[in-house]
């Protein structure tokens, strides 16, 4: 089994999300990506985050049609602050996976800070990186090599249109009062609505 794995506060998901979760599934042949909301990512915690209640529920609905996502809690069964390193290590373990078959989506601009992430050089023993091109973001694979040895043989690149969505230009839009049709599934816009997030 090959599975990927694309984590994220998710606050709102949008068509970005999904669509490298799609590219990555078919140019890696996996057979599933899992969607991992983060519980309580360590760069983030000093921002104001959706209870976590509401982004699972906008990630079930956003995924619901397509049956090689699947919905995965395991950062929110547990206590944080959570680590990539340990929500890859405990994806594996519970999905059986060898290495070779954990692909981490990350995009390009992830890729350029690793070296400060935590425990990086763990992080590439346990899975391989499927990293998303991004023109502004070009990383310097050679010092990148020197920083953690062998990472350039555990990236796997995807090439995926050009969307400039980011879940905080939408949270900015429906504070406005903005649309954000076309940005989001439906279903997701729609469960916005209902339940009144982002209004203040």
């Amino acid at each position: 089994m090959k599975l990927g794995i694309l984590g994220g506060t998710f606050d709102p998901i949008h068509l970005g999300h999904l669509l490298t979760a799609e590219i990555a599934r078919e140019t890696l042949a996996l057979e599933r990506v899992l969607f991992v909301p983060a519980g309580d990512p360590p760069h983030k915690q000093a921002l104001a985050k959706t209870p976590v209640h509401h982004r699972q529920a906008m990630v079930q609905q956003a995924i619901a049609t397509n049956p090689h996502f699947e919905l995965c809690l395991i950062d929110l069964e547990r206590p944080g602050p959570h680590y990539s390193v340990d929500t890859i290590r405990l994806i594996c373990s519970r999905y059986d996976l060898s290495a070779d078959e954990c692909s981490f989506i990350i995009g390009a601009d992830s890729l350029v800070n690793l070296p400060t992430w935590h425990q990086p050089n763990e992080l590439i023993t346990l899975c391989r990186l499927a990293v998303v091109r991004r023109p502004a973001y070009q990383p310097d694979l050679t010092a990148l090599e020197t920083l953690l040895p062998h990472v350039t043989a555990r990236l796997d690149w995807l090439d995926m249109p050009l969307i400039g969505l980011a879940s905080s230009q939408l949270r900015h839009r429906v504070s406005l009062g903005q649309s954000i049709c076309y940005q989001t599934p439906a279903v997701v816009a729609a469960y916005i609505q209902q339940h009144q997030l982002y209004k203040t």
